[in-house]
């Protein structure tokens, strides 16, 4: 897919599973409960959390009216866990235990100590700014965000770092769109979007009137769009 980021004057990013993810998030997850003594198995739970995320993520309607904050996110990521773990039959405890899990599984996922850097994100944040062009973060995510890219060591690329739970928009409602629009002082035809999900970062910021891009960082995702962030600098896409 040919992309000319030189006709824009800003480029936005989508946050987890486009700049960063946690790597083995099972791997997580098994090691967490078996530090509270609940045995599991690393190929069910990776199973069971994929089947999760598919579910409540990636195939579910998100309403693009809704309100966003702190709680509502933890309440959304607690609910997907506790499916979660009740299909690995409970983790083994009664209904406080398991909230109480979902509670410290939230933590966990929102700190910086599991997450990585993509391999083509520095080298591509650090062209793009040498070419002029105006650096944001737009994401549905905790209010940690920004701690999490500042300890990676790529919160200074960016101009705005726009987070759902902190401004009460939330993806796909094309409201943060505009609002990170404004932030910026940049037209909507000015600028790009890039991240993986379909409804909440194609369609959404097409709405406010951006260009958007779908990255597709694995194997297992199909459809139109670039599969590494070094397709945005010519000359490299194929390295």
């Amino acid at each position: 897919m040919e992309v000319f980021v030189d006709r824009y004057k800003a480029i936005l990013f989508d946050a987890g599973d486009t700049l960063l993810n946690v790597p083995e998030a099972h791997q997580v997850v098994t090691q967490f409960l078996r530090e509270r003594s609940f045995p599991c198995d690393e190929a069910e739970v990776e199973s069971v959390l994929h089947e999760s995320i598919q579910r409540f993520y990636y195939e579910k309607k998100r309403d693009e009216q809704a309100i966003c904050s702190p709680e509502v996110d933890r309440a959304f990521w607690v609910k997907l866990y506790a499916h979660m773990l009740t299909r690995l039959n409970g983790a083994n405890c009664d209904e406080d235990g398991l909230r109480r899990l979902c509670h410290d599984l939230y933590e966990v996922f929102t700190g910086p100590e599991v997450y990585t850097l993509f391999e083509d994100v520095t080298e591509v944040l650090e062209a793009l700014r040498m070419r002029g062009l105006q650096l944001a973060v737009v994401s549905n995510f905790a209010d940690t965000l920004p701690l999490i890219l500042r300890e990676k060591g790529i919160a200074d690329y960016f101009s705005e770092i726009i987070v759902s739970t902190t401004v009460g928009l939330e993806k796909p409602n094309p409201e943060i769109f505009r609002y990170a629009l404004r932030k910026l002082r940049v037209d909507p035809g000015d600028a790009l979007y890039i991240g993986d999900h379909e409804q909440n970062d194609v369609w959404a910021p097409k709405q406010a009137g951006m260009d958007a891009i779908r990255i597709l960082r694995y194997g297992y995702m199909q459809g139109e769009g670039i599969r590494s962030l070094l397709e945005l600098l010519p000359g490299t896409s194929n390295r």
